[in-house]
């Protein structure tokens, strides 16, 4: 057998959902475009692949002896499940995160490299690794094709992937890209609820609740009551792909939303450990925290009240801002009190002024 189908095999014996090969050569095209959007602000400061687009756009800046690119495609649903009926008081989290479903991708990709390396080549594995824009990789590999929504689509599982790849100095066979589209379908695009994608595979992060979901500081109000009870990600436009949709029928319904509550009543080291797998700004739990106050006052009650003005008097001014608006938007005689009594010591200006907002 053909090194190539043995790779190809052991990848999809393991679960992989697509499994293609590639020139490691610069992507051009994707470089010009993180240019783009860093020059007119639509990558709203994330850095990731914006921070160094020649060397995200071309592996062998830091990679100068690959050859090939060997990518990997490996579907997170229907074993991520989907949220279950809302219910107040909780949170939900986007679907590529309810654990660290890298595990199974990571495993796979380093069956690929002990394949490569028996054969004795270089190896090296690429995932959630900013060296390479592995959607770009896998386009080029034929894995799957550029959607509406940014996303990558691959047949049978549409946009409900994640995508890693080996770099290697073999000199492997490559594949061609993938004949296929999203057509005339714009479905994701009028299903993002703060219309963040502003063209066919175009996002503006300055608008997009995944992004602010994960980004540091104050969420700004126009998108606070758009958040939801989400604590984590966003799965919108994800839920609106037609591709993905009967894979997404086959989830089980589970009820696996977070206690609101017992977060913010967690300590900084619980919740480190209970979320390794998500990306914090700083590794500080403090987003989450913010999320979760902003998530209690979309959804919660008089009940939730207490643990919301408990954070009136946290050190963090970006948790006072938005437990006061919390406040406001659960309403109600006992959040007026606990506002009022707020006004009265509050020295930081932003905060007063949130609870001004929060009071009329």
């Amino acid at each position: 057998m053909r090194l190539e189908e043995r790779l190809a095999r052991a990848a999809r014996s393991a679960g992989a959902a697509g499994f293609g090969i590639c020139t490691a050569d610069p992507f051009p095209e994707v470089r010009s475009e993180l240019e783009r959007r860093k020059d007119d602000g639509t990558h709203a400061d994330l850095t990731f692949t914006y921070n160094h687009p020649r060397r995200s756009t071309d592996v062998r800046e830091s990679l100068p002896w690959a050859e090939r690119l060997a990518v990997v495609a490996w579907p997170y649903l229907p074993a991520a499940g989907t949220p279950g009926t809302p219910q107040a008081g909780t949170g939900r989290i986007a679907r590529f995160a309810t654990e660290d479903h890298y595990v199974g991708l990571r495993a796979t990709l380093a069956e690929v490299a002990g394949l490569l390396a028996e054969a004795r080549y270089r190896t090296e594995v690429l995932a959630d690794d900013n060296r390479l824009v592995d959607r770009a990789a896998a386009v080029r590999a034929g894995v799957g094709w550029w959607g509406k929504s940014s996303m990558v689509l691959a047949p049978g599982v549409g946009p409900w992937l994640l995508i890693g790849s080996v770099a290697t100095d073999a000199l492997l066979d490559v594949d061609e890209p993938m004949k296929r589209d999203c057509g005339t379908c714009i479905a994701c695009i009028p299903a993002c609820p703060t219309g963040a994608i502003v063209g066919p595979g175009v996002i503006d992060a300055r608008r997009c609740l995944a992004r602010w979901s994960q980004a540091p500081g104050v969420i700004p109000e126009e998108f606070r009551r758009a958040m939801g009870d989400r604590l984590y990600g966003c799965d919108d436009c994800l839920d609106a792909c037609p591709p993905g949709g009967r894979l997404l029928a086959s989830a089980e319904r589970r009820q696996g939303r977070v206690d609101l509550v017992a977060l913010l009543a967690a300590s900084d080291d619980d919740l480190l450990e209970q979320y390794a797998h998500f990306y914090l700004p700083r590794r500080r739990p403090a987003a989450l925290r913010r999320n979760a106050l902003v998530a209690l006052g979309n959804t919660g009650s008089a009940d939730h009240v207490p643990v919301v003005a408990d954070y009136l008097t946290d050190a963090d001014p970006v948790l006072r801002i938005h437990a006061a608006w919390a406040l406001g938007a659960i309403g109600g005689p006992e959040a007026r009190s606990a506002l009022l009594a707020a006004a009265e010591g509050e020295k930081d200006g932003q905060v007063h002024a949130e609870i001004g907002a929060a009071l009329r």
